[in-house]
Parts: structure tokens; C-alpha cells; sequence
């Protein structure tokens, strides 16, 4: 022991501060510290970089917009990795809110807004926010061994409907499923809720960049998710027992529904939510989806340089990092865009195909006009459209 180690007699009979100077070196072991001495409490903040496994959760990267109204039917995204899937429940605004519980750090929440009600829903009504994640991401879980790992799921929500609603994880690899209920029970008002699903010892989940595991924020289902009972432990899906007791917020117009700090971790102790920065952040949504917007006050500006002949010109366009996978096109108007040589030689574009893909890079097809004429090299980029954008897409 240290020279100036404290005697047992006086740790026995004072109030003793130990310094690190009084504790030997190699004296403290995992075999001297009993189960349950280490509390949550004491170990706040040091959890590590990266324990969550939600990208976005605090919903403040929305490249694709800030408001998508009039939503009736099918499956997009709103904030980045956050879709939606709507069918038969009436109609929806979804935007990124600044509608946040005060002093936790929060700038953004997702807002669910019903603006055409259905308080009788058809049998296969469903309505749910949702974000499914990379097998390759989730090996840690060991899920499909005897050692699988519980998770646990925090959150921040607010609601004009209160009463029971249903979380779900459902496991893409072996169409398994858990679900667990929350409850609202303050209208309006910003609560937390922690949900821990046990860890799966059946079905282990394919180590690949395609989904695996999706986790579920239940908003309304119909008969045939609430026929049986509920799910509450690792199981094949079942379709009757994955909604039983869940409310339907499309009964009334005033109902909405506030989602932000989405956490999942490994264990089964919700800690503080890891915040983390705007650019981190937005490089992991861009793995993706990647967007080029016009800029407002440069609505000319070039995207890329092109090079071909008469009306076939291909841009070579890499990436801002990698994409999950060989990602598809998708662009605001194709008249938005032009192939130039400079302002007074210029012409629209006819047509914007992909020619080669990779998830690094892809090589535009461009078609435009004749005023191109000779070979070479021009630009190309937007065409005075300041709404134009060109997007990439990789989403699970």
C-alpha cells in the first residue's frame, strides 16, 4: 500500500476524503467491487461515444423539407431517417417542429398533425413513424445466442390524444417481433418515456448494410393489429398481436402527436441522450440521402463539370462520403437544369438519367439541346429555377 495510505481505524472512525495517492496501484479489481456498488447515478455522462444506435434522434437534419402536407397514403421519409407509412387513417401534416421540452438541449421535435379525421378505421388501417437500421450496425446485440442483449428505448413525447400507444421491433432478418405500451397521460405537455425490450435468443440478424431491425412509433392501427394479444416478448410476427390497446389519433383534427430525443442502447438504463453535433450528424443521415439544392441568391450556379458531344453530355458526380448502397435519382423539374458554356451559351436539359452507379460516385446522362454544339467541356448545373434540387437516394 501507498506510503500515505490512510489506516483502517481511521477510515473506520472519520469522515475521510481518499486522493488518488491514497488508493494503490492495481488495488481496486472487478472482483473487489460487489454487484449493484456502481449506480447508474455515479456513472452518469460517462457512457460512450456512440450508444445510440437512432440517427437523428433529435430530428434536426430535414434535408428532403420542413413540412410535407396532405398526406394520405404510402411510405417517405420527413426528418432525415424518420419515415412515415400511412394507409387509410384520413390525412396528415408531418413537419419538423421547434416544439421542444425547455432545457434539455433540444431544438427540433417531429410533428404529426391530423388535418382530416377518421374515427372509424377499415380493419388494415396503420399509421406509423419509423426507422429501420443496418444489420452490420447491430451485431453488438448478439442477438440469436444466449448472451443477447436487452435495448433500451428513450424518448420525449407530447400529445393532444392521451392514453396507450405501441412501440414495436421488428426484426427484418427473421420476421420476429416485441411490442411494448407507453402511456400519454398528460394532454399537451412534453413527457419521457423508457421502454426495455429483453434481448433475443432466437435469430440472429444478417451482418449486411440491409435492414434488420425497425424500430415502430405505432399512431393508429385497425381490427387486424388488435385482434389478439399483445406481443410483450420475442416471438414470429404475428399480425393480430402487434397494436392490441393502441389508440387512434386520426379520431379528431385536434389531435397531434411531438417526437425528439429518440435513444437506443444497448442494457437496460436510459442515459442522458447523446447530442451530437449538426455536422456529425448530417454525415451520418448522409449515408442515405444526399441533396443539392439551388441556392436562392445563385440560382445559375453549376453543379458539376460536363463533358461530351452535341446533346449528350455526362457528369461525373461523387459523393459527400459514401452511400449505404448504389443509390437512385431523384431531381425537382428537369427543366430546372442546363448544360453550359457560359450564359448566352446555354440550354436546357431534356433528360437526367443515371449512366453508372456506385455507392462513391455516379456518372450522369445528360440530354440537351443543340446550342451545344461543338465538343468538349461545359457546366452543368441549375437553371435559374431557385427551387431546383437533385437528390440521391440509399434508404433502408
Amino acid at each position: 500500500m501507498a506510503s500515505n495510505s490512510k489506516n483502517l481505524a481511521e477510515l473506520l472512525n472519520s469522515d475521510v476524503t481518499l486522493t488518488a495517492t491514497d488508493i494503490a496501484n492495481d488495488a481496486v479489481t472487478t472482483a473487489k467491487i460487489a454487484d449493484g456498488a456502481i449506480t447508474p447515478v455515479k456513472t452518469a455522462g460517462l457512457a460512450s461515444a456512440g450508444k445510440n444506435l437512432i440517427i437523428n434522434g433529435d430530428m434536426k437534419i430535414s434535408q428532403r423539407g420542413t413540412s410535407f402536407a396532405s398526406l394520405t397514403s404510402g411510405y417517405a421519409f420527413n426528418v432525415d431517417r424518420f419515415a412515415r407509412y400511412i394507409h387509410l387513417v384520413g390525412t396528415w401534416t408531418m413537419s419538423q417542429s421547434t416544439d421542444t421540452p425547455t432545457g434539455l438541449g433540444f431544438s427540433n421535435s417531429l410533428k404529426v398533425d391530423c388535418t382530416t379525421a377518421r374515427g372509424s378505421l377499415d380493419a388494415s388501417s396503420e399509421l406509423v413513424v419509423l426507422q429501420r437500421i443496418e444489420g452490420q450496425d447491430l451485431q453488438l446485440l448478439k442477438k440469436g445466442t444466449s448472451s443477447a442483449e436487452k435495448l433500451t428505448v428513450s424518448f420525449w413525447v407530447k400529445s393532444a390524444k392521451t392514453g396507450t400507444y405501441i412501440l414495436e421491433l421488428f426484426d427484418h432478418t427473421n420476421s420476429r417481433t416485441i411490442n411494448k405500451s407507453y402511456t400519454i397521460s398528460s394532454a399537451n405537455t412534453w413527457e419521457k418515456k423508457t421502454v426495455t425490450f429483453e434481448g433475443d435468443t432466437t435469430g440472429a440478424l444478417a451482418n449486411t448494410s440491409a435492414v434488420a431491425l425497425q424500430l415502430n412509433f405505432w399512431l393508429a392501427q385497425g381490427s387486424n393489429w388488435q385482434s389478439g394479444t399483445l406481443q410483450t416478448s420475442w416471438g414470429s410476427a404475428v399480425t393480430a398481436n402487434r397494436g392490441v390497446g393502441q389508440v387512434n389519433l386520426a379520431d379528431s383534427t385536434a389531435n397531434d402527436w411531438y417526437l425528439t430525443g429518440v435513444q437506443m442502447e444497448v442494457g437496460e438504463t436510459a442515459t442522458d441522450f447523446e447530442h451530437r453535433s449538426f455536422v456529425e450528424q448530417y454525415n451520418r443521415c448522409k449515408r442515405y440521402y444526399q441533396r443539392v439544392n439551388a441556392d436562392a441568391a445563385y440560382d445559375y450556379g453549376a453543379i458539376a463539370l460536363t463533358a461530351g458531344t452535341n446533346s449528350a453530355w455526362y457528369v461525373p458526380f461523387p459523393f459527400d462520403g459514401p452511400m449505404r448502397a448504389d443509390p437512385t435519382l431523384s431531381y425537382s423539374a428537369v427543366g430546372n437544369f442546363r448544360v453550359t458554356l457560359q450564359h448566352s451559351d446555354s440550354t436546357a436539359c431534356t433528360g437526367i438519367v443515371i449512366g453508372y452507379t456506385h455507392n462513391e460516385r455516379i456518372m450522369l446522362s445528360v440530354q440537351a439541346g443543340t446550342n451545344n454544339a461543338s465538343n468538349g467541356t461545359r457546366m452543368f448545373g441549375f437553371n435559374g429555377a431557385s427551387a431546383g434540387w437533385i437528390a440521391f437516394h440509399a434508404e433502408l
